[in-house]
């Protein structure tokens, strides 16, 4: 690395990771909100919420990265350029290609280690995070409150008026399944969860059940009732990653989710010339191109990855030869025709 190009990445650098720390952080807060939705039917310890924060980590890095690599490439060389360093850099016979070719190799080895993130460690952690929710779901008691709607045991909707802290005991339980043939309705003046293996037990004392099909109601009482959940851990299942890929020609989701992580991996190398092509500028006549070069890129980017995004491998090639041949056009006419 000549002196030129170090001096121009320590500059990118500073500002990366600046504006890195704080994409992450607000992120962060994002998946945490996330994170924390699921304690409404598990219950988990601080360092489990740590477990399952790291969890998320690559799938913050996916989004966090290309954005900050994008931008803190534009506005270090901005800098530069407000500064007149860029123009001291280039009459001292710097050539702009050299400089492009410098960080076109730093773009595609990034672009490189976004690919792994988000073809092999994503999907491998999320199958770690469904792994531990089940995990948790057959070793604890489902989190049922008393006096919140919404919740559910199994395919049953429950309600529960009271519950019983010291002895484990549900008051005043009403259960609904609807599978759409029959409906069942569930009344009861107590119950308790049991686990056996794996498998969640709501046992129900003094009670009326309801079976609704075809308008016709048949009432039964009884003095105890057992329902069943089964709670599989998927532990100790063996997990491919090229087996999660397999299904990318057949699973609308699965193709969906592989072309947003590849056109996401990709975007430093499809988009470092136009940051290049936006942070070189003579800042007196030319100052304010750099904030509508930026955000016309990744909206016109993003914009282009949700409407294409079902067409997986022709979206994957498709906007991304188009990103870097425009970018390479713009370099070409912006800065190489000048300087």
């Amino acid at each position: 690395m000549s002196r030129v190009n170090h001096y121009l990445f320590s500059n990118f650098l500073n500002t990366f990771i600046s504006l890195f720390v704080t994409l992450f952080l607000i992120m962060s807060i994002v998946f945490f909100i996330q994170i924390a939705r699921i304690t409404s039917y598990i219950e988990i310890d601080f360092i489990e919420l740590g477990k399952l924060y790291s969890y998320t980590v690559p799938q913050i890095l996916l989004f966090t990265v290309p954005i900050s690599f994008f931008v803190s490439v534009a506005m270090s060389f901005f800098r530069l350029s407000k500064e007149n360093e860029s123009i001291v850099i280039f009459t001292l016979g710097q050539d702009p290609k050299k400089i492009a070719r410098f960080f076109i190799s730093i773009s595609a080895i990034l672009s490189a280690l976004l690919l792994i993130n988000s073809l092999i460690a994503m999907p491998y952690v999320k199958n770690l995070n469904d792994n531990f929710i089940d995990y948790k779901k057959s070793k604890i008691n489902l989190n049922i409150k008393p006096n919140e709607f919404g919740q559910s045991f199994g395919n049953w909707m429950i309600f529960v008026g009271e519950k019983d802290e010291k002895n484990n005991i549900y008051r005043d339980i009403t259960m609904f399944y609807d599978d759409e043939k029959n409906e069942k309705f569930i009344s009861a003046n107590s119950g308790h969860l049991q686990n056996h293996n794996s498998n969640l037990e709501f046992i129900l004392k003094n009670g009326k059940i309801y079976n609704i099909e075809q308008n016709r109601w048949n009432i039964g009482e009884f003095d105890t009732l057992s329902i069943q959940s089964t709670l599989k851990s998927q532990e100790n299942n063996l997990f491919s990653v090229l087996n999660y890929w397999s299904g990318v020609f057949k699973n609308k989701k699965i193709a969906k989710k592989f072309t947003i992580y590849v056109l996401l991996s990709l975007f430093p190398l499809a988009s470092i010339l136009f940051a290049l092509s936006f942070g070189i500028v003579t800042y007196r006549y030319e100052k304010g191109i750099i904030y509508f070069g930026i955000f016309g890129v990744l909206s016109v980017y993003f914009s282009l990855i949700m409407i294409f995004s079902k067409h997986h491998f022709y979206a994957v090639l498709s906007i991304f030869l188009l990103s870097f041949i425009c970018s390479n056009l713009f370099f070409k006419k912006k800065i190489l025709a000048k300087y």
